[in-house]
């Protein structure tokens, strides 16, 4: 799995002014991400556990967003460009490079994970162990909130994203890789795409067992 991040860090780290200035206004023209990310925050508050992680964090709009939902969040990216970038734009945030599978977290700390769009990148081979070490730093109960490109197909599909490969998944598959992960899969959203890739956009709220 390290080389694959490492590249993926590294394409990242080469993009940073560029991909932070894209998401400068946060989510304001995506009203369903909004949504979900809205009901994710009501669902951590009332487990009363309000530390979550912004996994694949990038610039760390979302964790400000996630913050000013009255929860307790921290970021989380591969790049070390992307984590500078948040400490800067955002000093009274936590910003810290780590990979997903494998975060700086105590075992069941976390009320929730937020991972927006960042598993996309990750093969289909190596998303189980992805999957195993959000399970760890989660609460039982805790919150799972996973954006991701949808496909219609009955198997993920490898495409050229404009950063590094990326790959988008049947909605049903991976719910199954959640369920085998230790979730609890209980409300999807998918809906027609914000980009022109043509994959529908498609979000999981799932707990841990």
């Amino acid at each position: 799995m390290a080389d694959h991040q490492d590249e993926t860090g590294a394409a990242y780290d080469g993009v940073v002014e560029l991909y932070a200035s894209l998401f400068a206004d946060g989510l304001e023209q995506r009203p369903f991400a909004r949504a979900m990310i809205g009901t994710f925050a009501e669902l951590v508050r009332a487990t009363g556990n309000l530390r979550v992680a912004d996994v694949g964090c990038g610039p760390g709009h979302i964790t400000a967003m996630l913050n000013e939902l009255g929860l307790d969040a921290s970021g989380f990216d591969l790049s070390p460009g992307m984590v500078e970038h948040a400490r800067r734009a955002r000093p009274a945030l936590r910003f810290q490079e780590a990979r997903m599978e494998a975060l700086p977290v105590e075992d069941g700390a976390l009320g929730g994970v937020l991972a927006h769009y960042s598993t996309i990148h990750t093969p289909p081979v190596e998303l189980p162990a992805l999957l195993a070490g959000l399970v760890r730093v989660l609460a039982p109960g805790g919150l799972l909130l996973l954006s991701f490109f949808g496909t219609d197909g009955p198997e993920p599909v490898r495409f050229d994203h404009k950063v590094t490969p990326a790959y988008s998944w049947p909605v049903d598959r991976l719910a199954g890789l959640l369920t085998g992960a230790g979730f609890d899969p209980f409300a999807r959203l998918l809906h027609d795409p914000a980009s022109e890739r043509g994959f529908l956009d498609a979000h999981l709220l799932a707990r841990r067992r």
